[in-house]
């Protein structure tokens, strides 16, 4: 028998996935891409 998870991790994913489908919906390709970038790597600022 199978130890119930406390992390179900594909489910996170697929939450994930569907948030993000919401936004991209009405983007275009490069606002998608510029949308990821923000996110993944944002720009450093000097103070």
């Amino acid at each position: 028998m199978k130890d119930k998870k406390e992390f179900d991790s594909v489910k996170m994913m697929r939450e994930i996935r569907d948030k993000l489908s919401e936004k991209f919906i009405n983007m275009s390709y490069d606002e998608q891409k510029k949308y990821i970038q923000a996110r993944v790597r944002p720009e450093i600022k000097a103070t």
